[in-house]
């Protein structure tokens, strides 16, 4: 079962900005500014590079993507991206790719997206998947416009997040506007792909230790050391988190 966790002390009030407007924002790029931010970019381009890897030259749309943190690595590989966004504010940190016609971007609704059936080859959504209410919707709008494969990223009960709440005051303190997110169980999140005719095909958590935690140490060398340990012994991936999840559609 998901669960829905707030930051103690956080308001209980419904946030009324779109989620991928917040993600597209200089505060929220400001969380992975520095040695540790950019490994942590790092990690997630490498993981996502190699799962679209069976589709190069793709057209991808990067739904919620107005983070730019996978524009430059996607056009770098040659994939023809379309980021979209909610709001026109959202193209603000993708702008340089916009500007020289490397990438493309789109504003519309997320429920529904405004594309049309199977118009893109892979549909991406990072940072997006546990701030929307109704993710399962969001999930088989994700999964009609694409014809080959999605990909999300997201918090797994498999993992510390399963204790999430004792966490949050160092998350908030650490990042100061930590909002509401949803912690996911793998299995649902299997099943919304499954609803709508996709098959999970591979699953790459990222970190076997927390993120805010990475942040809070500020030791970029340090927390790779850890990180390879983890992934070594196997703990990354019974344990890690966030999970991108690939999921291709059958036959």
């Amino acid at each position: 079962m998901s669960r829905r966790l707030a930051a103690p002390g956080a308001s209980a009030a419904p946030e009324t900005a779109a989620p991928d407007v917040e993600t597209s924002s200089e505060g929220y790029a400001r969380r992975f500014a520095g040695p540790v931010g950019a490994w942590f970019l790092a990690v997630q381009a490498r993981l996502t590079l190699a799962l679209l890897s069976p589709w190069p030259g793709a057209r991808v749309l990067d739904v919620g993507g107005g983070h730019a943190q996978l524009t430059g690595p996607l056009v770098d590989a040659g994939y023809a991206v379309t980021v979209y966004g909610s709001s026109g504010v959202c193209s603000a940190r993708v702008r340089p790719w916009i500007d020289d016609g490397r990438a493309r971007f789109e504003v519309g609704s997320l429920e529904p997206l405004d594309a049309g059936d199977g118009a893109f080859d892979v549909v991406l959504s990072y940072r997006l998947l546990p701030h929307v209410e109704r993710w399962r919707a969001l999930v088989a709008e994700l999964c009609r416009v694409a014809r080959r494969a999605v990909l999300v990223d997201y918090p797994t009960r498999r993992s510390l997040n399963a204790v999430a709440l004792p966490l949050l005051a160092l998350k908030r303190g650490v990042e100061g506007d930590t909002r509401a997110f949803t912690v996911l169980a793998d299995a649902e999140v299997r099943a919304a792909f499954e609803a709508s005719g996709f098959a999970a095909t591979a699953r790459e958590p990222e970190f076997a230790l927390p993120m805010a935690l990475h942040r809070a140490l500020g030791m970029a060398p340090f927390s790779r050391a850890a990180e390879g340990l983890g992934a070594a012994v196997g703990l990354r991936r019974a344990l890690g988190s966030p999970v991108i999840l690939r999921a291709e559609r059958r036959g």
